[in-house]
């Protein structure tokens, strides 16, 4: 359907040319039946000439006799009748022929129009979209011989020297940042391809792709290319949790099976399609084979990786536990996908809800009331309820400023979460407001208690020091409350206290949660009552988003429900009034 919109445009170019047609038709019917028609005339011209002669010879011949009787004049007369009668007979006989056959031919030209003007417009949609689309065939066809899919590139490169560097030359000459570089190579199975690379110096990029099997044709960088394609495993590049799950588990399963782990991140950089993510993976493949750790390697690409998992994979590399760790890790950040992904489930029915009641609301105001304001000027004002009144300034209200309204929200939007990414005052103040709210700040404490004690959790029981987690623990969240009570924690530990004492009598923290952990402080099970701790308040944080969709759902609609009522009895009671009137 969306593609016969599309396309829309082209049937009225089809009935424009359909009308040229049949006036061009119309032309060529008139000029065939005056070619068909011209014998006729010479016929006719011919006869009458031979006729005019034929008198003129019988008056000579009677001039030139005079002895002749009338008799014979009679008798030519009679011939002359004669012969002109069976020509006309036969004119009208070649005539009625001719016109049968025109309208024979008239006939089958208005037919083959009828059937042109009986096809439907979504045939002749159908026929202009399949030329459109073998059309777009042709191109991508043109294309694909000089640019594949993939990465691939056309293979001129068939008879091409393989890439020669001098490894003690400036191609070794390392920069202070990593430069972004390009290269074209074949494969091991033959396809050549053009890539980018983020390295220190251009033997580094040669050095990778040897080590993969490639034969190297050129590698080169310049400003475009850096500005371009730059960034590569930075800032800009991040796994998302669903592809980081996907990752932890492919790499743990590998390692289970005996495949080292430069390998397993070679076979993932094959098996990820995106190209951000590819990237990150070749780096990290090229940082391994060069002797650096997984952990270090994994730090190097900046945010691509979170810093609770790096310092997990750190630990790892420590007790040699590297594939449960991951196992752990993968479990971790799959319960934090899920909590996360049902409170997006639970809130999107109620957004659409308030988006929809605000569509609506506004349009009534915009482009329904004002339609009854003619009607009501007619009105004295004493007669007209406060609550029309009110209804129609508001609409007036809209119509005059509606779109300083809409760029003033649009600016405000911006500023708040401009400030709420970069300013640490602002966005405490702002957490702590959310944090006081009914219902909604029990949804935020209990979604960050069970973070904290669940990632608490996790490092304790693979042996990180307790000092080492809370660092951890304040780089993994980003609620400002929470920050200080780990830097409080930090203290109170330098300070030989235990981690108890700065949970103690602090709002944000539940006093059940803060129990749980002296107990656990006492009976040297703290990172089993973590545990418990995360899995209690999990529950509550589902069940909370839960009654808050119940909640919020139904208010909703009577919201939306009483505005719509009260736009339309704001209309309809001066209605009753001016009908009051005119019976009266």
């Amino acid at each position: 359907m969306g593609f016969k919109v599309l396309l829309s445009p082209f049937v009225y170019v089809y009935h424009g040319l359909l009308a040229i047609l049949k006036s061009i038709g119309s032309f060529f019917k008139y000029v065939f039946l005056g070619i068909v028609a011209f014998p006729t005339m010479l016929v006719r011209l011919f006869t009458n000439n031979k006729s005019n002669s034929k008198v003129t010879l019988a008056s000579k011949k009677t001039n030139n006799n005079y002895k002749k009787t009338d008799m014979l004049l009679a008798e030519h007369e009679r011939e002359k009748s004669k012969k002109e009668a069976e020509e006309e007979r036969l004119r009208k006989f070649n005539q009625e022929i001719r016109e049968k056959k025109a309208q024979k031919s008239l006939n089958d030209y208005i037919m083959d129009t009828s059937k042109l003007e009986d096809k439907t417009a979504d045939e002749h949609l159908d026929k202009v979209g399949n030329k459109v689309l073998s059309f777009s065939d042709k191109i991508k066809n043109l294309f694909s011989t000089i640019l594949g899919g993939g990465g691939q590139v056309k293979d001129k490169y068939q008879d091409a020297e393989e890439m020669v560097i001098n490894y003690e030359g400036p191609e070794a000459e390392k920069t202070k940042t990593k430069q972004t570089y390009e290269y074209i190579a074949r494969t091991l199975d033959g396809q050549v391809v053009k890539g980018y690379f983020a390295a220190f110096s251009l033997v580094e990029v040669h050095s990778f792709l040897k080590s993969q099997g490639y034969k190297i044709y050129s590698i080169r960088t310049n400003r475009w290319i850096n500005l371009t394609y730059g960034n590569v495993g930075g800032t800009h590049d991040k796994f998302k949790t669903s592809d980081l799950i996907f990752f932890l588990a492919q790499v743990s399963t590998y390692l289970k099976v005996g495949i080292p782990l430069a390998e397993a991140i070679n076979i993932l950089t094959k098996q990820f399609k995106n190209k951000k993510y590819k990237r990150i993976l070749s780096t990290l493949h090229y940082d391994l084979t060069t002797g650096r750790s997984f952990s270090e390697a994994m730090a190097k690409q900046e945010s691509a990786f979170p810093n609770l998992l790096i310092n997990m994979v750190k630990t790892a590399e420590m007790t040699g536990e590297l594939p449960e760790i991951l196992d752990d890790m993968e479990e971790y950040y799959t319960e934090m996908e899920e909590t996360r992904k049902a409170m997006i489930t639970a809130m999107m029915y109620p957004a659409i809800i308030f988006v929809i009641a605000i569509g609506v609301g506004t349009f009534i105001m915009l482009y329904v009331v004002p339609k009854f304001i003619e009607i009501y000027e007619t009105m004295d004002n004493a007669t007209i309820p406060g609550i029309t009144l009110a209804v129609l300034a508001l609409s007036e209200f809209l119509q005059k400023y509606i779109i300083y309204i809409g760029i003033s929200t649009v600016v405000i939007l911006i500023i708040i979460i401009y400030l709420y990414k970069n300013v640490k005052a602002f966005r405490k103040t702002f957490q702590n407001f959310l944090m006081h709210l009914p219902v909604f700040g029990d949804v935020i404490i209990y979604k960050e208690v069970t973070t904290f004690t669940k990632t608490f959790s996790s490092l304790l029981s693979h042996n990180v020091f307790i000092t080492d987690s809370m660092e951890i623990l304040n780089k993994v969240t980003n609620n400002e409350i929470y920050k200080e009570l780990i830097y409080s924690a930090i203290d109170k530990i330098s300070q030989g206290k235990s981690i108890s004492s700065a949970f103690k009598d602090q709002w944000a923290f539940p006093i059940p949660a803060y129990e749980m952990i002296v107990t656990g402080e006492r009976t040297g099970q703290l990172s089993e009552m973590m545990q418990k701790i995360s899995l209690y308040y999990q529950d509550l944080h589902k069940n909370s988003v839960t009654r808050i969709k119940t909640f919020v759902e139904p208010a909703l609609i009577i919201m939306l429900t009483v505005m719509v009522g009260v736009i339309v009895l704001s209309i309809v009671i001066p209605m009753f009034s001016m009908y009051s009137q005119i019976q009266a």
